[in-house]
């Protein structure tokens, strides 16, 4: 017997806009003709190794239509590649600019609200601090940035890029999309088995030969040559005028990520940074927890966009 699908209550619509150079894919709930300075169009930023898919079960949880908009970053999703051996974050600044002021998506000329997840809410909360003018309310959902880094971690990581570049890089294959939806399980076992089965055909696609590869281009699984440099990042936040609403979920441990490279006390003082923070906490949530409390995420945002 087959698992249950997930049906969408507000299904997109696909967008193909050109943006820097690439074919960039976009899904649009809502209609721009919706947008006024009250409510300005939301726009979503997924994480790393995510799509844009990922966003709609929030999205159907939102209790007012509003104009809605979620990007594929460039290698992911149905997005064009960079076409390079990585993926170097500035990308990912310059595409949110082009993006925004894209004539064909109704963005241009107007503050938008801005959220992000995980890598994406790194990217909002860079781009808030540079482009502030940009944006009325922004919300980043567990983007906590890197470890800190030192100068004389630089010979040991361009050597490792190089390394790594002698190699192709890969992503695993899966001989059907249940066995996808199962890896999306096996990573978050708060997901629910219908939301898995709905977002595994968007999360990759069958091959020529019937097996299902990830829609991400494996270049992006090599290291970044360049160390994350936390006094810079804080320099942007620190020029973040929007009121900032930070989310995350009960479940999520990031020692288990960095170790004490990065303790949770270290993340709480780069927050501090930001002059207006709003804080909430989902349970049961991990970090997915756009997936694992949808509804209660809407209301949040709901709240906080109002």
């Amino acid at each position: 017997m087959s698992s249950p699908v997930y049906v969408a209550s507000r299904p997109a619509r696909s967008l193909f806009v050109t943006v820097r150079g690439l074919r960039y894919h976009l899904l649009a709930w809502g209609d721009p003709a919706l947008a006024t300075p009250e409510r300005p169009p939301l726009v979503l930023l997924h994480g790393w190794m995510d799509v844009a898919a990922s966003f709609q079960f929030m999205v159907d949880a939102l209790a007012d239509d509003r104009y809605v908009i979620a990007a594929d970053w460039r290698g992911f999703g149905l997005s064009d590649s960079g076409g390079g051996d990585s993926y170097w974050f500035p990308d990912y600044l310059g595409d949110l600019d082009a993006l925004l002021e894209h004539p064909e998506l109704g963005l241009a000329g107007q503050p938008v609200d801005l959220l992000g997840h995980s890598m994406g809410g790194n990217v909002v909360m860079i781009y808030a601090g540079v482009r502030p003018e940009r944006i009325r309310r922004l919300i980043n959902l567990e983007g906590f940035g890197m470890p800190q880094t030192v100068p004389a971690q630089a010979p040991k990581r361009y050597r490792q890029w190089l390394d790594e570049l002698r190699e192709p890089a890969e992503l695993r294959r899966y001989a059907s999309v249940a066995e996808v939806a199962a890896r999306l399980r096996k990573t978050n076992p708060l997901l629910p088995e219908d939301k898995a089965a709905w977002l595994a055909p968007h999360w990759s696609r069958q091959g020529a030969d019937g097996q299902w590869e990830i829609l991400g281009d494996p270049a992006h699984k090599r290291t970044n040559p360049m160390l994350y440099r936390v006094d810079e990042v804080l320099a942007c936040w620190k020029q973040v005028r929007a009121p900032l609403l930070w989310v995350d979920g009960d479940r999520t441990d990031i020692e288990k990520w960095w170790g004490h490279r990065y303790p949770r006390s270290e993340f709480d003082e780069r927050l501090a940074a930001v002059a207006q923070v709003e804080r909430h906490r989902l349970s049961p949530a991990g970090h997915m927890l756009h997936h694992d409390q949808p509804e209660a995420l809407a209301r949040r945002i709901e709240s906080f966009l109002a």
